[in-house]
């Protein structure tokens, strides 16, 4: 652990509270590792001429401790009168609400990217703020926006998410520009010079699927010597947080822990990975997934707090060892 250089693919609040976890168990050792977390893009968004990037910031504010801990996302100690006025004038979504604090880092974002800057610069310039720990990369420096195709059209992924709440059926998704975006800076050379990447527990299809589909990503974790292990986002048949059930149902996937690391797929047979922990309600499927070419272990997953979510990382560690010896 003292020298690994650690890549974790991530997304949203999920993502998060793993990050966390394994900075929590690294600080413990004296040469504490080198973590770089690529992050999901495909959730941003232009809204009243700011630039918004959800997951970025639902990284970057955890792991500053100035999160919002008891809605989940967003900045603690928030006030709203800035959307208020917004919505008064008619500017915005009304039902997409963005605090004061939020807002001053949209339009310190926005600024830097109306000067020249690429997201990948104005990431480094915002996180310098703050100690976080880890190097927070995104995934791209293009606009690569998630969409979700309805019977009715197509609607921004943040529109069928939290306007709509997930109800409009999803028939598929598509993330605008991924054709011609490329890995931002550092992203493939970090993964490929990783000693372990892990895929964090955030939802398959619209954060780390996502991730994925940035040309040359893929390509990277197949090519790595890094082993590539990573966490269910399924308990026991259910999503741990948010709507990824829907979203899985939406493209042929199963709400299953054993079907999620299938989707993903063995690297032996051109896949993804190498190893997968699921909690110990799914230990029935630790035995299929291992003769399918994917090295599984069963312990307890729910990320209740840093120190349960450091352990769950010390597991996943672990496996990687297993998988690389």
């Amino acid at each position: 652990m003292a020298t690994d250089r650690i890549v974790v693919l991530a997304g949203g609040v999920g993502g998060a509270k793993f990050v966390r976890g394994l900075r929590t168990l690294a600080r413990r050792t004296s040469s504490p590792a080198a973590i770089t977390v690529v992050a999901n893009t495909g959730d941003d968004l232009w809204l009243a001429g700011l630039r918004v990037t959800p997951d970025l910031d639902s990284l970057m504010y955890a792991l500053a401790g100035v999160n919002d801990d008891e809605r989940g996302w967003g900045r603690a100690g928030e006030s709203l009168r800035v959307s208020a006025e917004l919505t008064a004038y008619g500017v915005g979504w009304p039902w997409f609400t963005l605090g004061d604090l939020d807002l001053g880092t949209h339009i310190a974002r926005s600024a830097l990217l109306k000067e020249g800057l690429p997201l990948s610069a104005v990431v480094e310039r915002l996180t310098a703020r703050w100690p976080l720990g880890v190097r927070l990369l995104p995934a791209t420096d293009q606009e690569v926006e998630t969409h979700v195709v309805t019977a009715e059209g197509e609607l921004h992924f943040e529109e069928w998410w939290v306007r709509t709440r997930a109800a409009v059926p999803a028939l598929g998704f598509v993330q605008h520009g991924v054709e011609t975006a490329t890995a931002a800076p550092g992203v493939r050379e970090a993964i490929m010079e990783a000693d372990v990447v892990l895929v964090a527990p955030s939802n398959p299809v619209v954060s780390i699927g996502t991730i994925l589909g940035i040309p040359g990503i893929r390509a990277a974790l197949r090519e790595t010597s890094a082993p590539v292990v990573g966490v269910s986002p399924v308990i026991g048949g259910s999503v741990v947080r948010g709507m990824g059930d829907v979203c899985l149902t939406a493209i042929g996937v199963a709400t299953d822990a054993g079907a999620v690391a299938l989707h993903y797929g063995a690297r032996p047979a051109a896949g993804l990975l190498d190893g997968w922990l699921v909690d110990d309600v799914d230990a029935a499927t630790v035995d299929p997934l291992t003769a399918a070419g994917i090295a599984a272990r069963a312990v307890p997953l729910w990320m209740t707090d840093d120190e349960t979510t450091a352990r769950m990382a010390a597991a996943a560690l672990s496996l990687a060892r297993s998988v690389r010896e």
